[in-house]
């Protein structure tokens, strides 16, 4: 659901998305009789807010389950007032965000709305600070993600740090499998693999030292099989959500949001992804064996204009395109009772 918040509401930037109208757009998403299954949520308002209560939790949940979804991934908001690298007080911010989101999220699984998801989080620093003391910094972060971790762990919930160059720490592949190696939890603490923010990886946008295409690249598929192999090869092991996503490989956006790529349509014809082939490179092992880690699937398009959002083929096709991936990449699970 957070593409009706992200990059908008700002002064200059398009009105926020209401919460009913997003569920109201993907409860009419229909592509040969199939439909979408649940919603991924940001906890901020004015979808959801961070401190809503019990009696809130419930009227959402009531909610959400009126349009036949379940809910999967919650995004904690840990920028707005925190920072994993901050003085004390982010920090405390910061992991108050994490502790916050992850009772919501447990509450919603109590509700039996929500069967399987993680939190989202990240460092919320910016890279340039990151860079003034990079060793350091990255483990003064992990010490925040790790005391998150305790409280994600308690509440029977695990996190995922979204793989995005605007982030300190986790602006390229290498800097972001550090830090996930000094937080050493993989079984709580993992990795959210978006397909678009990945591939920037790829091409070493705020980290050119950690670039894998070649410089000379005209997007080969051998060269790009090879990058995406070296890239997954390295951060599936710790992958624990997975984004559907699409990606024309250029860095822009929107509102307040503005230094990181921004994802395309699924039907964009710049894209540089196959998106129903590419996702196998995160669902499935070395040995192209699905991993079976990732039991639902999020398609992530932030920072679309409004009016594109408000168009119901743009739902469908991003459906379309998440049923390929599931056709391509996906399972049966038997149901408990049998």
């Amino acid at each position: 659901m957070w593409p009706g918040l992200v990059g908008k509401g700002s002064p200059g930037a398009e009105p926020f998305i209401p919460l009913d109208t997003m569920l109201d757009l993907t409860a009419k998403a229909e592509v040969n009789g199939v439909k979408f299954d649940g919603v991924d949520l940001f906890l901020y308002d004015p979808h959801t807010s961070i401190d809503i209560d019990d009696a809130g939790i419930k009227k959402l949940a009531d909610k959400i389950r009126k349009k036949g979804f379940v809910v999967g991934s919650v995004v904690a908001p840990v920028w707005f007032d925190g920072s994993a690298m901050g003085d004390e007080t982010k920090r405390k911010n910061w992991v108050t965000a994490v502790a916050k989101a992850c009772r919501i999220a447990s509450k919603l699984r109590e509700l039996g709305i929500r069967p399987d998801g993680v939190v989202r989080i990240d460092s919320a620093a910016g890279v340039e600070d990151w860079s003034k003391d990079p060793k350091n910094n990255t483990k003064l972060i992990a010490k925040t993600f790790k005391e998150a971790a305790k409280i994600a762990k308690d509440s029977g919930e695990r996190l995922a740090a979204e793989g995005e160059i605007c982030w300190g720490a986790m602006h390229s592949w290498k800097y972001m499998l550090q830090l996930l190696e000094e937080v050493g939890q993989p079984k709580v603490v993992g990795f959210q693999a978006d397909m678009a923010h990945t591939l920037l990886y790829s091409l070493g946008y705020n980290a050119p030292e950690h670039r894998i295409f070649p410089d000379k690249f005209n997007w080969e598929p051998g060269k790009f099989h090879a990058a995406m192999q070296k890239l997954t090869n390295a951060l599936r092991p710790w992958t624990n959500d997975f984004h559907v996503a699409q990606n024309d490989a250029t860095v822009k956006g929107s509102g307040d949001h503005d230094k990181t790529g921004r994802h395309c349509l699924a039907t964009d014809p710049n894209g540089k992804l196959n998106i129903a082939r590419d996702s196998g490179y995160w669902l499935r092992d070395q040995n192209d064996k699905v991993t079976k880690k990732c039991r639902h699937i999020c398609w992530d398009g932030c920072m679309f204009p409004n009016d594109t959002m408000m168009k119901q083929q743009t739902w469908n096709d991003i459906l379309a395109s998440m049923i390929q991936v599931r056709e391509n990449h996906g399972w049966h699970e038997k149901s408990a009772s049998k």
